[in-house]
C-alpha cells in the first residue's frame, strides 16, 4: 500500500500517519544524554566526521533539563500549532540503545508513561549498538508501544564510511535490521547525499542496498558541513565538493524514484543550526528545498518506485 497524494507523488510520514491515526502525528526530540562507541573509545574518538559534540541532537531537547521536562517544554510549543495531536517521543542525540536494558528502561519508560497523547516511541541508534539483550527488550516494549528504531547508515559505499569514521559496517547494519524485523519492529534507515568524494552512482547505490533488506521508512538530506566537526577540518585542509541545490534536487529525485514505493519517507531536507552551518547556504531553506523536489517530480510525471528495479543490492 502506498500513501501518494495528488500533491505528493511518493510515500510522506505524515499522510502514513493521518492514514493510521486520523490526527496529527507529531514527533518530540529529546536528549537523553548517550554516548556512542565511536566516541567513548570501544570503537573510536571523536564520532563520524559531520556529527557535532552534540550528536546530531542539536534540535533535541535541553541537555540540561531533566527528560520529562524537555518533553512537557516542546510539547507546549507543538501544542499552540497542534492542538489536537498525537506525540512520539524521539531520542534523537548520539546511540540511544547504547546502555544496559535496565538504564534503557529507565530512560524510555518514565517517558512512555507520562501522556496519554503518546502513541509509540522512535530511537536513533547505529547497528552495532543492538545486542541481543536490547533486541529482547525492544521486541517486549513493541507489544505495548510501537517501537521504531532509526540506524543511520549514511552510504552503502564502505569506503566513504572509513573515511567519515562511521566505524560500522554495511554487514553490522544487515544484521540489525534482520534482527529487529524478526521481532516486527520498524527500521528507519538514515542516509545523507553528497558526502566527501560519493558520485550519484554511489547515492543511488545506497537506494539499492537498502531496498534489498526490509526497511519501513528512510531519512534522507544533503550533508551539512558544520563548525566544530572533523569534517570541517578536513574541508579546511582539502576543500572537496559540496552539493548545489539543483545538484541535490536531481540525485533526490533520481533516488525517490529508484526507491520501493512500499517505504515511508521520513525526511527529504535536513535542519542545521544556521550559527554552526558552513555550507550549503541553501539548506537553511527546507521548504524550498522540499518544493524544488516536488516541482520536479511533478514536472517528469515521476513518482517513487517508477525506477525500483528488484534485487539489485550493491552494498560495497
Amino acid at each position: 500500500m502506498n500513501f501518494f497524494t495528488k500533491d505528493k507523488p511518493y510515500n510522506t510520514l505524515n499522510q502514513y500517519y493521518k492514514e493510521k491515526y486520523h490526527k496529527k502525528v507529531a514527533k518530540i526530540a529529546l536528549n537523553a544524554n548517550f554516548t556512542c562507541p565511536n566516541k567513548d573509545g570501544k570503537k573510536g574518538y571523536g564520532g563520524c566526521s559531520y556529527c557535532t559534540p552534540l550528536g546530531s541532537g542539536d534540535y533535541a531537547g535541553n541537555i540540561n533539563h531533566s527528560l520529562e521536562q524537555q518533553y512537557k517544554e516542546i510539547k507546549e510549543i507543538m501544542n499552540k500549532k497542534w492542538p489536537d495531536a498525537l506525540y512520539i517521543p524521539y531520542f534523537q542525540a548520539n546511540s540511544n540503545t547504547y546502555a544496559s536494558v535496565e538504564v534503557l528502561k529507565n530512560t524510555y519508560e518514565p517517558i512512555l508513561n507520562l501522556d496519554k497523547d503518546i502513541i509509540g516511541i522512535s530511537i536513533a541508534t547505529r547497528a552495532d549498538c543492538l545486542p541481543d539483550d536490547v533486541i529482547n527488550y525492544l521486541n517486549e516494549l513493541n507489544k505495548k508501544y510501537p517501537v521504531q528504531i532509526e540506524l543511520g547508515l549514511q552510504t552503502s559505499n564502505e569506503k566513504t564510511g572509513i573515511r567519515i569514521n562511521r566505524l560500522s559496517t554495511n554487514q553490522e547494519f544487515i544484521s540489525s535490521v534482520k534482527k529487529l524485523r524478526e521481532n516486527n519492529i520498524e527500521v528507519v534507515a538514515h542516509i545523507i547525499n553528497g558526502l566527501p568524494g560519493e558520485t550519484e552512482e554511489d547515492m543511488l547505490n545506497t537506494i539499492d542496498f537498502i531496498n534489498s533488506l526490509d526497511i519501513q521508512g528512510i531519512k534522507i538530506h544533503s550533508l551539512l558541513l558544520l563548525n566544530n566537526t572533523k569534517l570541517y577540518e578536513e574541508y579546511q585542509n582539502n576543500p572537496f565538493h559540496i552539493l548545489t541545490i539543483e545538484e541535490y534536487v536531481d540525485i533526490t529525485v533520481k533516488q525517490i524514484r529508484r526507491l520501493k514505493d512500499t517505504i515511508i519517507i521520513h525526511r527529504l531536507a535536513a535542519d542545521g543550526v544556521i550559527d554552526n552551518l558552513v555550507a550549503p547556504s541553501w539548506s537553511i531553506r527546507k521548504l524550498v528545498v522540499m518544493n524544488e523536489i516536488d516541482k520536479k517530480m511533478r514536472e517528469t510525471k515521476a513518482y517513487q518506485g517508477i525506477d525500483y528495479i528488484p534485487n539489485q543490492a550493491t552494498p560495497h
